[in-house]
């Protein structure tokens, strides 16, 4: 005998297409200033890129991860969460613990090689950034798995890119979750690279989104990524279900990655200018701002108030940042291990200090 035993389909959601039209029968209930909030979050977020990658390119700043391009995905998954939420996310989401709480600021001082970019208020309700790729993901599960036996009613989302679905902490963190009907949210910025490896070669499925199936998550949808409000409105009824059901949803948003892996790449060595130039026609910030210049939500002389106060935003930030007092090199031994061996102590010694 044979017979068909499991059947599935993965839905996919876009309401701002990229001409700026949007389908009124499924766009969020969004006040116009929220709609602003979020054009001035993408427009801080680019320039806190811009910002940044000159300080690296000036040896003030140390490896960096950009951003561009995968703005409306890393904003509007932040955006939708609540005050209580937690976030646990990877390097290239730092709009989104901003968005959470966590000071530019400390950012900028983790990125210029201080660990103690890492210390905020737990107000933020962000977790720490996550360098090791998918290591996140476990902890997020773990985090969200305690929550639910302490019967605390909040939701855990957990960000990561493509390049994370290929490694074992994935599957484990989405079996567990399937298993013991874990309370999180799982964002994939599906920005199309794994440094230089192409989603092409990283799998073989359709969609990254089907792959929750297999560990018994139904809540599944992918999205347009570039398409902010299609990103808030699922990562939104995604939380709203964990924290009804205590059961996890996935959420896949297609994107791209315009700039470089980070500052140590060069993406013209794997990749072509004229594929970069297409998916730039896609821009999550342009289309945005053509649908409220149709609503009237925006001005060129608005935008310039915008870009100013940003700019200013970051630099006041690379102020705060510059003028930290600088850490004791000590730390880099002694803060390893609860008490360094004898390896350490002897590199320490050999540096003089």
């Amino acid at each position: 005998m044979r017979k068909i035993t499991a059947q599935f389909q993965i839905p996919y959601l876009q309401i701002l297409d990229e001409k700026g039209t949007v389908d009124q029968q499924l766009m969020p209930r969004l006040s116009p200033g929220q709609i602003r909030e979020l054009f001035e979050w993408m427009v801080f977020t680019r320039i806190f890129d811009d910002i940044t990658l000159r300080l690296q390119r000036e040896g003030r700043m140390g490896t960096y991860p950009p951003m561009v391009g995968e703005e409306a995905a890393i904003v509007g998954t932040a955006y939708a969460m609540n005050r209580n939420d937690w976030l646990f996310w990877s390097y290239r989401e730092n709009a989104a613990a901003m968005i959470k709480g966590a000071p530019a600021e400390r950012i900028l001082l983790y990125w210029a090689s201080d660990v103690r970019g890492m210390e905020w208020p737990r107000t933020a309700r962000a977790g720490f950034v996550t360098i090791p790729i998918a290591t996140q993901l476990p902890h997020a599960v773990g985090f969200a798995w305690a929550a639910k036996m302490k019967g605390e009613k909040y939701a855990t989302v957990v960000m990561f890119g493509d390049g994370a679905t290929s490694k074992g902490d994935f599957y484990e963190a989405m079996n567990f979750a399937g298993a013991f009907k874990v309370p999180v949210v799982f964002v994939c910025r599906n920005d199309q690279y794994a440094i230089s490896v192409p989603r092409s070669l990283q799998t073989a499925a359709k969609t990254i989104a089907q792959k929750s199936i297999a560990a018994g998550i139904t809540n599944t949808l992918q999205v347009d990524g570039n398409d902010i409000f299609a990103v808030y409105s699922a990562v939104c009824s995604a939380i709203a279900s964990v924290k009804k059901g205590n059961e996890p949803a996935f959420v896949e948003c297609i994107t791209y990655r315009r700039s470089h892996h980070t500052t140590a790449d060069d993406w013209t060595h794997y990749r072509s200018a004229r594929e970069v130039e297409a998916w730039q026609k896609k821009d999550p910030i342009d289309r945005l701002r053509v649908y409220m210049k149709e609503k009237r939500l925006w001005t060129a002389r608005y935008e310039k108030r915008v870009v100013t106060q940003m700019r200013k935003r970051v630099s006041d930030a690379v102020k705060k940042m510059e003028s930290a007092k600088l850490a004791d090199p000590k730390e880099m031994f002694t803060s390893l291990f609860e008490k360094p061996t004898s390896d350490l102590l002897e590199q320490m010694k050999e540096s003089g200090l």
